[in-house]
């Protein structure tokens, strides 16, 4: 065997799967979907095939041509990162087609029971497949190097909805006569109070763009292009629509940035609190999480990095998770780029100097595995979810701001613009890059040093911190904390929550307990509606000792699920030995209390962090 992917069973001599149909029934009552999937390969294939899953119950593989039994073998051993291999044995087939059923502890899925949803009326179920889980929810060559293009039939009970990144068909009656796919028996299939959903997506994505949420949906239009999907809680759907009301105009901007927009709708999905992640961008339809709801627009902050990432990352994939920089390191400098236009120089100059801090931060995390500060990794036997940090996002934009600094940004948005138009709907690797970067800019490796950039750990020296009146103000505001000198109000007046996000992340990890009553005594900051100053604030009262805190603690980690703010407060929590039984015996409660309200890939990362430090 011979992987493509350090991160799937998938063989290079093996054809890619190009298309998939898919047909779910969905089973509140138990937590899983009986399924099948109807694979087309690249050409026909004799010999065996191996392809990725992940807790799947396979019933049956049939060649759907003769309608003939295919022999197959699941392995029994099961690796810890990349789950089970299927091995199918074909006769110059290029068609197979696979009956499964989920299971409810599917990593890729996050089921809600009636209670833990807004209205307590309905169920909820959604997926997050990044970065290797949609193996969990049907049998694929789970890798980025895959493309396919796909349809879907969602059997759902009537009173819900579902939304998909794909483009809605038609929801219908099911209907007797092989509309199931062999998913599940007909009468199940047909049985009243069930309706069918029909999704096709034609654009061939990688398998981790694949998503769907089913539950009590209601929607608002914000745009032409753009409808804001969430639980069908008025309160809340308005809320979005006015958070998200400028998306047009960002999606104008990327367009004139960066070419045009390919994906003819761009609709945002805002879901459960448990959702694991800021936004994740999935195709025609953003998933989001209500953390980016902050009453002032700048949650649209998240949604210009979802935009972004429709050029960077959906338009052109990185081969493998070891080239995960290509889609982030990409899509940040897109978004700044957007948020610049939209927001201005000095907001745009504060992300960047947030991020500027994260990095430093990150490095300081990867201190004893160096591997994980490289763009260019090499994450075999590693789980991706383990080594996800900022690196890729914040380096990565580094060594694009450095090379736009170096030509000057005109002949760098006219480089983005060929680099897009060359590799759309391509997944490419860190090499094919260079060697266009090398190719369109004649003698750039004589200027920047590629590959310290890509290769190299730690910061290299040309990285940069930004230059800007309002972020310098900002950080020499925060380093006269130390002194024992707070901020006046006059000085803080018109900031708004990134500004005191930059603020409170450049104060030092432990203060007196003192200032930092005396700092939220003036400025409420762990009552902040926005999490990025509350979280930022409960780390440095964690650092400090200050367990009066520890209540809002509590119940900031019980009420959501980002593991952006799971991460570093449980590590706050219990980083370091001496003297922190305390804290220690509180984080393990206070996990075992929530844990079942996070999302599957949240509950790993808590747990791997718990398991380090005590």
């Amino acid at each position: 065997m011979a992987p493509i992917d350090p991160h799937s069973f998938t063989d290079s001599t093996h054809p890619l799967t190009i298309h998939i149909s898919l047909s779910f029934y969905f089973d509140f009552s138990t937590s899983t979907i009986a399924a099948s999937a109807l694979l087309t390969l690249r050409h026909p294939h004799s010999g065996d095939l191996v392809i990725d899953t992940r807790s799947l119950t396979i019933t049956s593989v049939i060649d759907p041509i003769t309608n003939t039994q295919l022999s197959f073998h699941l392995s029994p051993n099961v690796d810890p990162i990349k789950g089970q291999p299927l091995t199918v044995s074909l006769t110059n087939s290029s068609k197979i087609l696979i009956t499964f059923i989920t299971s409810p502890s599917s990593s890729a899925l996050q089921w809600l029971t009636p209670p833990q949803t807004f209205n307590k009326k309905y169920p909820f179920v959604y997926t997050q497949c990044q970065a290797i889980h949609a193996r969990s929810i049907f049998p694929c060559q789970d890798t980025p190097t895959s493309r396919v293009r796909y349809n879907a039939k969602l059997n759902i009970p009537h009173q819900l909805s579902a939304v998909m990144s794909a483009r809605h068909v038609e929801r219908r009656a099911p209907l007797a006569g092989g509309d199931s796919g062999y998913a599940c028996d007909e009468s199940l299939w047909c049985a009243e109070g069930r309706v069918v959903e029909e999704f096709v997506m034609e654009q061939p994505i990688p398998p981790y763009l694949f998503a769907f949420s089913v539950g009590e949906i209601g929607c608002r239009e914000v745009g032409p292009r753009t409808k804001v999907f969430a639980e069908a809680v008025p309160a809340v759907l308005d809320a979005a629509a006015k958070e998200f009301a400028g998306t047009e105009d960002m999606i104008r901007v990327g367009e004139k940035l960066f070419g045009e927009y390919d994906w003819e709708r761009f609709d945002l999905l805002v879901l459960p609190p448990s959702f694991p992640y800021g936004g994740m961008e999935n195709p025609r339809m953003v998933f989001l999480t209500p953390t980016v709801i902050k009453g002032d627009a700048s949650g649209a902050q998240v949604v210009a990095h979802e935009l972004a990432h429709s050029w960077t990352g959906n338009l052109i994939t990185n081969k493998t998770n070891d080239h995960f920089w290509l889609n982030e390191g990409f899509t940040t400098y897109a978004e700044r780029r957007i948020v610049e236009a939209v927001q201005g120089e000095d907001i745009a100059a504060l992300n960047i100097g947030i991020g500027w801090k994260g990095l430093v931060d990150t490095m300081e995390r990867f201190k004893d595995n160096m591997e994980f500060t490289k763009l260019l990794t090499n994450q075999e036997g590693v789980d991706p979810d383990d080594v996800y940090s900022e690196v890729p996002y914040e380096k990565g934009f580094q060594f694009l701001w450095r090379i736009e600094r170096q030509i000057g940004r005109a002949a760098f948005d006219e480089f983005l613009k060929k680099y897009i138009a060359a590799f759309k709907f391509q997944s490419i690797d860190t090499q094919m890059f260079l060697d266009f970067l090398k190719a369109s800019i004649p003698g750039i490796e004589n200027d920047i040093d590629l590959k310290t950039w890509t290769e190299g750990t730690g910061l290299p020296p040309d990285a940069m911190e930004p230059v800007s009146n309002i972020y310098t103000k900002i950080v020499s505001l925060a380093h006269e904390f130390k002194q024992g000198r707070m901020p006046s109000e006059d000085e803080v007046a018109s900031w708004h929550g990134q500004e005191w996000e930059l603020y409170l992340e450049n104060l030092p990890k432990s203060v007196e307990a003192s200032q930092v009553t005396a700092l939220d005594r003036r400025y409420r900051l762990s009552e902040s509606k926005d999490y990025e100053v509350k979280v930022a604030f409960l780390q440095l009262a964690i650092g400090s000792r200050c367990s009066e805190y520890y209540n809002v603690v509590e119940k900031t980690l019980k009420e959501v699920g980002r593991m952006k703010y799971l991460r570093p407060l449980y590590t706050s929590l219990v980083q370091g030995s001496a003297g922190k039984e305390e804290e220690k015996i509180f984080a393990q409660r206070v996990f075992a209390e929530a844990r079942e309200t996070y999302h599957p890939i949240a509950q790993g990362v808590v747990e791997s962090i718990l398991s380090k430090h005590l």
